[in-house]
């Protein structure tokens, strides 16, 4: 890892159990304070319609380091989607912060120079389900988060990895699209 983390992006996907809505596919951006991610965590200050965006926080008073800034990647439209953002999810991505932090992912000495943005999805049918498992919606959000910044910060896939599968890994939409 460079002395400096200017601009670093990753994501992953973690899977929901048998019959939820919990699958976690965040995206992360992580850099310096004084460097393009910086300058797009300050422009996201303000509120879109649709999108809320807000500090990541793990309780009253407990604003995570590095400073974290989370927004939804689709238009929510009810406030039983607001409160599973800014409650469990933001929960789960928090403690995953701090633990990246706590376990070396994220440069501990770096925590106050660097900021990070991350794009949540969250799939609209939690917000109705009478049966969501909210611990799954945790742990879905938690797994994802702390490997999508390992990836950023790891520099992963590396292109050579891309390369070397790229004729065995597809896209799941196109799953029976191209025939052999």
């Amino acid at each position: 890892m460079s002395e400096h983390i200017w601009l670093a992006t990753g994501e992953a996907t973690v899977l929901a159990a048998d019959g939820q809505y919990t699958d976690a596919m965040p995206e992360v951006m992580i850099g310096n304070v004084k460097g393009p991610v910086g300058h797009a965590f300050a422009s996201m200050t303000g509120q879109v319609a649709g999108h809320p965006r807000m500090f990541v926080i793990r309780d009253l008073n407990q604003q995570v380091r590095p400073a974290t800034m989370m927004t939804t990647k689709m238009t929510v439209k009810s406030e039983a989607y607001v409160e599973l953002l800014g409650g469990v999810v933001q929960a789960a991505t928090a403690d995953a912060i701090v633990d990246c932090v706590a376990e070396g992912i994220i440069p501990k000495a770096q925590a106050n120079e660097l900021c990070m943005i991350i794009m949540i999805w969250l799939d609209p049918r939690c917000a109705t389900d009478e049966n969501l498992d909210r611990k799954d919606l945790y742990r879905t959000n938690y797994e994802a988060t702390k490997l999508a910044i390992s990836r950023a910060l790891k520099g992963e896939p590396t292109v050579d990895q891309l390369i070397a599968n790229r004729k065995t890994i597809s896209h799941y939409a196109l799953e029976g699209v191209f025939e052999d």
